[in-house]
């Protein structure tokens, strides 16, 4: 997409500003569109407020070395804040349209249906709902073969991953056009079904609830509790997947592991799934087996772990715990 293509966004809350953060970043004009009626003087505030929420944004950004700060000036020329009332001039010739208003049903189905009455022909619709699932909002639009969820986490122009969820609905061309354009913007987007939590509030819901209990069981304090996902949980899984980890070490780890933690904790929670069960009767055990998760056939195996060593060498160096020998 040409770097002075229109992106908009009905709503100029918190979701909304990091969007337009990203979008005005990588060279393109957005348009943030006040989601509520206000008078001219409620939407002068909201404007400046807005407007200099970015460019602070931006500025301690730049302050930490990222770029060059004499460019914010000029991202911030892309930024426009649009009032309801000129909804239809602010959607007019916008390519992407990103929904960014608060998780409340009734206030989706106003801005979706400010989007049918307003944007182009061609233009995609994409809710950044965090609990909304595709295919409940899909029908709230005339025309959900241009619709899909993009979940961006939080904070938006730091944190690259995005989650796309498609409807039944969408068409395959709007989800390949939307992950093109996050994709050519820095981000990384990834694609799921319509599924509660997505993909990482799925994993990480059970991953704090789980740190909270063991600080509740007094098992170790916060403090070491998070020490731990720091220098332990946080920079492995920086460097491998977790499915990609399963393979590393062996799946059969992870099943020994999974029955003896749900004996002794006599909870059904740590039980693993049917998967890992099928791959260890399959002798899909990972890396030793040469698949698992992933196919390994035709991998240089020595050559992979090198690259990954390379990796987690990176990421300590770069956590400042890398030392010299002793001689």
């Amino acid at each position: 997409m040409a770097g002075d293509a229109v992106i908009a966004c009905i709503g100029a809350g918190r979701m909304g500003r990091g969007i337009a953060q990203c979008v005005a970043y990588a060279g393109h004009a957005v348009r943030l569109i006040d989601a509520k009626e206000r008078d001219a003087a409620a939407f002068a505030t909201l404007r400046d407020e807005a407007l200099g929420e970015i460019r602070t944004a931006l500025e301690a950004i730049a302050a930490l070395g990222a770029f060059d700060a004499k460019a914010v000036a000029p991202i911030m020329q892309r930024v426009s804040i649009v009032p309801r009332g000129e909804a239809a001039a602010g959607l007019s010739g916008a390519r992407i349209v990103f929904e960014g208003v608060p998780e409340v049903m009734e206030a989706k189905r106003d801005a979706f249906a400010l989007f049918d009455a307003h944007a182009d022909g061609d233009a995609v619709l994409a809710s950044t709902t965090s609990t909304m699932l595709s295919t409940e909002l899909a029908g709230l639009t005339v025309a959900p073969e241009r619709f899909l969820n993009a979940h961006w986490l939080n904070p938006a122009f730091l944190m690259p991953l995005v989650e796309l969820s498609p409807a039944a609905e969408t068409d395959a061309a709007t989800t390949a056009f939307l992950r093109e354009f996050l994709e050519g913007i820095g981000k990384v987007p990834i694609v799921c079904k319509a599924s509660p939590g997505y993909i990482v509030p799925r994993i990480q819901a059970l991953a704090m609830n789980e740190a909270a209990r063991i600080v509740e069981e007094g098992v170790a304090s916060a403090e070491d509790v998070d020490k731990a996902v720091t220098y332990g949980f946080g920079l492995r899984f920086g460097v491998l997947g977790l499915l990609e980890f399963i393979d590393w070490g062996g799946g059969d780890i992870l099943y020994y592991a999974s029955r003896y933690l749900a004996g002794a904790f006599d909870d059904e929670r740590y039980a693993a799934p049917e998967i890992i069960s099928r791959n260890m009767e399959e002798g899909r055990i990972g890396l030793k087996t040469g698949s698992g998760f992933f196919d390994y056939a035709g991998v240089d195996v020595d050559a992979y772990r090198q690259r990954r060593m390379a990796a987690f060498l990176k990421a300590l160096d770069h956590a400042g715990l890398v030392r010299p020998p002793v001689l």
